[in-house]
């Protein structure tokens, strides 16, 4: 194909969301949390939300497709919005039939644009919830629709933290799951609804942090699941600032080299909107464990007065960033095609190599 490039040309974005759905999308969920204000425990059906291809190609034409052809990306790992997975509204019928139309409005998505976007599954998770139904969904968009990840939120209560700690048995049933598909994990939380916790800066980067101290002191989960790789977005939060703090950690708790704790299993990526952050972040964390990504049309959408460019034009950082051609190339291609096993046939599928 024309289209066709070599491996090492390509530039796979491994965090996008669609934050420009149509309007019936957020309809959809209004009237679940109209009829949530009725019955805290109103048992929803799943109803069908009417969006045209059109639609959905007018939804991105403009934004992320444009910005993928600007900025001078080929293809982007794409997730339902983020803060609007919501998965403290409502009970466990309002998670599932929300997360499905989600997760289909993605799918149509990869079919109207193979060559642009991968799909990366929501899950239905609900405070107090077993992980069986996020299982299940997350089956459900591998086998059927072609994903290769998925996101998983350490909070399903929206600030509240009332889940146990990432290493904890609770979340084993959706680690087995994802090593049996061979499938890796964001850890990307949603809305906060906790009036100390702002959703796209301190809930988003704190749960970052929280995440990684989660992982960093995991004893026996990566013993217990070999294969499992987890991404932290956003850069890690606070983790590659304190990267010292957390060396000298787990030296007091006599755990491993936090390199050598990372090395297969936790990886971040490079939604960090400035030049010194990606400066300092390529600089501390190993680059096979760093994964290209924008986030593009996402929590920072303006320009940056400093530079006159938008802030989350995060190729620019990369270009200009100290790592040599070959580690470039790791981070814009090499990383994602490694932490997720099912891209590169989703890729020679869409004539991508």
């Amino acid at each position: 194909m024309s289209e066709q490039k070599a491996a090492q040309d390509l530039i796979i974005d491994c965090h996008g969301h669609y934050t420009t759905a149509p309007d019936a999308l957020g309809e959809y969920r209004d009237q679940q949390k109209a009829d949530l204000k009725t019955d805290e425990l109103f048992a929803h059906v799943k109803g069908i939300i009417d969006i045209s291809d059109e639609q959905l190609r007018d939804s991105v034409e403009g934004a992320q497709l444009k910005l993928q052809n600007e900025r001078g990306s080929d293809v982007t790992i794409f997730s339902p919005r983020a803060s609007w997975m919501g998965h403290h509204i409502g009970n466990q019928s309002t998670s599932k039939y929300w997360t499905e139309h989600c997760n289909e409005l993605i799918y149509r998505l990869t079919e109207l644009y193979p060559q642009n976007f991968i799909g990366g599954a929501q899950l239905p998770q609900s405070p107090g919830a077993d992980m069986s139904a996020s299982a299940a969904e997350l089956e459900r968009c591998v086998t059927e629709y072609g994903f290769v990840g998925c996101n998983l939120s350490p909070d399903p209560s929206g600030g509240h933290w009332t889940a146990p700690r990432l290493d904890d048995r609770y979340w084993y049933p959706i680690y087995e799951k994802m090593c049996e598909l061979n499938v890796p994990a964001m850890i990307h939380v949603s809305a906060s609804c906790h009036q100390c916790f702002d959703t796209t800066g301190s809930h988003y980067l704190g749960a970052d942090t929280t995440a990684f101290q989660h992982l960093m002191m995991a004893k026996t989960l990566f013993k217990d699941f070999p294969k499992l790789k987890l991404i932290i977005p956003h850069g890690g939060g606070a983790v590659p600032y304190h990267w010292g703090r957390f060396r000298g950690l787990a030296d007091m708790m006599k755990l491993d080299n936090l390199n050598d704790i990372i090395r297969d299993h936790i990886y971040f990526d490079t939604c960090v909107y400035h030049q010194e952050g990606i400066d300092l972040l390529v600089d501390v964390i190993p680059t096979e464990n760093i994964l290209f990504a924008s986030e593009m049309v996402g929590a920072v959408r303006g320009i940056d007065p400093q530079t006159g460019h938008y802030f989350d034009d995060t190729k620019r950082y990369i270009d200009a960033c100290q790592l040599s051609a070959a580690q470039k190339q790791q981070v814009f291609s090499a990383n994602a095609r490694k932490v997720f096993p099912r891209l590169d046939a989703r890729l020679k599928e869409v004539g991508l190599l």
